[in-house]
């Protein structure tokens, strides 16, 4: 938590570095609030006699200088922002000056000094959620927008920020507010038994609803990982090559290769981005039985790895393993696996080793298997086609709805709870009063997403402190 919460409450002008701190050709200064114009008019001149910044249009630029008691600091551009048509609703101004840490720290002094104060983060956000600009699942997908490191990423959180899931969301909400309304309602005649709201009706409309939030709770397994990248472990017995498939797939000396069995203790972890993807992998420590107390705790840092991955790379060494071995081994594995739907991908490693695969093995084909030779670096092509293909095909279609943000598919989860209450309450025909409780509690947690009852500083602190400070 945040130890200086946003007052939702606070009417001050406020201003932050938008660009990231630290010398660069170009900064941007961004203000907002109702002072934000009176402010900028004391510490900025323009070069054309003509400018007023009382009456200047809204979304035009300006050329000038920042002078303060006559000390000139930089020749800067500004754009002008009116209300409400600026990002948070507000009077804004942006401030282009050069990149100079000294130019940067002093004219952020100048405008503290004449009335601003310096935002924290994520307020200029919070502004725009709290007047009506973005709803808060929008705005959390502004800081999913900024740190977005890969196309599928990027995708997710433009989709959220142009509120195709606000509408999702909004669209099951209204739907049931329409029979709550009729229950409430009902309440208000208890003392005559009579019905407003059909509850065969109901029924239906609430098994629908169901469906469709368990359809998007089924989307986060992909949402999730899409978003912070693809966690592959590479995984198998000690000395079989996966520091060295690591190594290739990263193209870069990550880890230690060596002979001696055990020399991976701890989970090396590196991402690279194919097709659009990240992939975060993660090179574990070797699954035998240790001799000594430190390699035990690199294996159960491997099966705690394992458990958390998405997909599993299971390398063996094909020249030494029998399939009677491997058998047994994935069989291990599966039990290691058994939450979360899980891929594994079998990688038979040292092919050079081989005259030719032996067709025992080739029987191993349809649990995704890849025959390579590290040392040669053969077949690595298809280790990460076929990543690529099973990433695609989970990837849900680009005019469906994925949830990505744990918070809400906390939220949708709770609601989906109710929900299955109701639907086994209400053919035991629950009273007016439990069947209009249920409702609100299930309305309640769907308005949560999307902020329309959020009005706690300290959820919608939480909720903004993860931002950069300027957004």
């Amino acid at each position: 938590m945040n130890k200086n919460p946003v007052n939702i409450f606070n009417d001050d002008t406020i201003c932050a570095l938008a660009t990231v701190a630290g010398v660069s050709a170009i900064a941007a200064v961004r203000i907002s609030g109702s002072h934000a114009f009176t402010i900028t008019s004391n510490v900025f001149k323009a070069k054309s006699k003509r400018f007023n910044i009382k009456t200047v249009a809204s979304h035009t630029v300006h050329f000038g200088s920042i002078v303060l008691n006559d000390e000139w600091l930089d020749d800067v551009v500004i754009n002008i922002y009116r209300s409400p048509r600026s990002y948070t609703g507000e009077d804004c101004i942006e401030i282009f000056c050069h990149g100079s840490l000294y130019i940067q720290q002093k004219l952020l002094e100048w405008l503290i000094a004449n009335g601003c104060r310096l935002a924290r983060r994520g307020e200029f956000t919070l502004r725009a959620f709290l007047n009506g600009k973005l709803d808060l699942s929008q705005a959390e997908a502004v800081a999913d927008l900024i740190t977005a490191n890969s196309k599928t990423a990027h995708d997710l959180a433009m989709k959220q920020l142009r509120g195709g899931f606000s509408k999702k969301i909004e669209g099951l909400r209204q739907q049931l507010l329409k029979f709550t309304a009729l229950i409430e309602l009902e309440l208000d005649f208890s003392e005559e038994d009579v019905e407003f709201a059909d509850r065969s009706q109901l029924l239906l409309l609430i098994q629908k609803i169901e469906r469709e939030i368990r359809s998007l709770l089924d989307s986060f397994s992909v949402g999730n990982v899409l978003k912070k990248g693809i966690p592959v472990a590479i995984t198998g017995k000690p000395n079989v090559g996966k520091s060295t498939l690591l190594n290739i797939l990263l193209n870069e000396d990550r880890a230690i290769v060596s002979a001696i069995p055990g020399t991976t203790r701890d989970a090396i972890e590196d991402t690279i981005t194919l097709e659009g993807i990240t992939f975060r992998f993660i090179d574990t420590a070797g699954l035998r039985v240790a001799d000594n107390e430190i390699e035990n705790m690199g294996i159960e840092k491997t099966i705690e790895k394992i458990k958390q991955a998405y997909i599993i790379l299971y390398v063996f060494d094909i020249s030494e393993t029998t399939t009677e071995e491997l058998i047994e081994s994935l069989d291990e594995l599966e039990n290691l696996c058994k939450e979360g739907n899980k891929k594994i991908i079998l990688i038979g490693n040292k092919t050079d080793k081989l005259i030719e695969i032996p067709s025992s093995f080739k029987k191993l084909v349809e649990k995704e298997t890849v025959f390579i030779s590290a040392k040669r670096h053969e077949n690595i092509s298809l280790i990460t086609e076929k990543l690529i293909n099973i990433v695609k095909k989970e990837q849900i279609d680009n005019s469906e709805t994925v949830v990505s943000n744990a918070r809400h598919y906390e939220a949708l989860k709770k609601a989906n709870d109710i929900i299955n209450d109701i639907i086994v309450l209400i053919p035991q025909k629950i009273s007016h009063e439990l069947l209009a409780a249920d409702l609100r509690r299930a309305l309640h947690y769907l308005a949560e997403i999307t902020g329309v009852q959020i009005s706690n500083e300290n959820v919608l602190d939480e909720i903004f402190s993860s931002f950069c400070i300027g957004k």
